[in-house]
């Protein structure tokens, strides 16, 4: 069987990737502004307040993170770096140590390994004021939970407590919607992170949740390097929502599946089967023609039923399988 003719591949082909550009859809900009006014509110006022942002993974918190990091690049005069924000990630597990490491390693510390717990916070004071950090921003802060070791987590946000409170700068900590719990460890700190921020995914009930995917969608498709068929429509939309719990991150690699796709069947022209061979590709490889969204024979419902997709991820917002909440809150209630 002869393949068929490849289609040239344009400038804005090479290396094309949806990710390359920022989509600024309202909770993406709402998180920013978050993350700016505490920021900024230390600067005008001395006031070194808290943040925790929550989503599931794919939700957007690294692009946020990367976003305001580079609205306040670093800076190299030669001798010293100068770092606004200062973005670590949570080692896994992490101790006082290796967690204070993690923090010496982002300030460029050439000797972050050596030393006690309390040499190296010593270390962190001292470069947090030559690197001139104005805002701390920890991720994957649901690690100080994951390995089930209590005790553990209550010393390092014990410690991480004494940090904030010492080094006077604001701080915002990232993690999955579980993060929650790790504050609960420690009261002092909890009160400091009272402010909070779901970033969760789109959601697709009411007109509004709907015209919101649908922006998204719009912009992604403004965006594509090769024409389209319409993917913001009312059934594309819902479409992209069942493929991608209504994730920024699903929808990003549905798009560039297709994308490279229609440019290895050699079309000119994306259409829904490359969208059906994405899914399949990049989401879920054993999926039938009726749970596939981009099918013509698709069910069109949520992939959350055990063995699906993204039955987890449900799993770690509290919904059942139906999407009922079976999650207890902080007050011990049900939400």
């Amino acid at each position: 069987m002869t393949r068929p003719k490849r289609v040239t591949v344009s400038s804005r082909l090479q290396g094309f990737s949806i990710r390359q550009t920022v989509i600024e859809h309202p909770a993406f900009q709402e998180a920013l502004l978050r993350v700016e006014r505490l920021h900024l509110k230390s600067k005008n006022s001395g006031q070194a307040g808290g943040l925790l942002i929550t989503g599931l993974t794919g939700s957007g918190k690294t692009t946020v993170r990367k976003e305001y990091e580079r609205r306040y690049p670093v800076q190299d005069n030669g001798e010293i770096l100068k770092i606004p924000v200062l973005n670590v990630d949570t080692p896994a597990p992490p101790t006082v140590k290796n967690l204070a490491e993690a923090i010496l390693i982002a300030m460029g510390d050439p000797i972050s390994h050596k030393g006690t717990a309390a040499q190296k916070t010593e270390r962190i004071y001292r470069l947090l004021r030559i690197c001139g950090v104005e805002l701390l921003i920890i991720d994957e802060f649901q690690h100080f939970f994951d390995h089930g070791k209590r005790t553990e987590a209550a010393r390092v946000t014990d410690w991480l407590k004494n940090l904030i409170n010492n080094a006077g700068i604001p701080v915002v900590l990232m993690g999955m919607p579980d993060s929650a719990r790790v504050l609960r460890l420690n009261p002092q700190l909890a009160r400091r992170f009272s402010a909070r921020f779901d970033l969760g995914p789109f959601r697709f009930t009411t007109v509004d949740e709907i015209l919101r995917f649908r922006g998204l969608l719009s912009a992604i498709e403004s965006a594509l390097p090769l024409p389209s068929i319409p993917i913001s429509t009312p059934e594309m939309a819902q479409r992209f929502h069942c493929a991608s719990f209504g994730l920024i991150d699903y929808v990003c690699k549905i798009t560039d599946g297709a994308v490279d796709a229609a440019r290895y069947h050699g079309c000119a022209h994306i259409d829904q089967h490359h969208l059906a061979e994405a899914f399949e590709e990049e989401v879920w490889r054993d999926a039938s023609p009726g749970l596939n969204p981009f099918s013509a024979s698709s069910d069109l419902r949520p992939l959350t039923r055990p063995g699906e997709p993204f039955a987890d991820l449900l799993a770690s917002l509290g919904r059942d399988p139906e999407g009922r909440s079976n999650r207890q809150s902080d007050d011990g209630g049900i939400r």
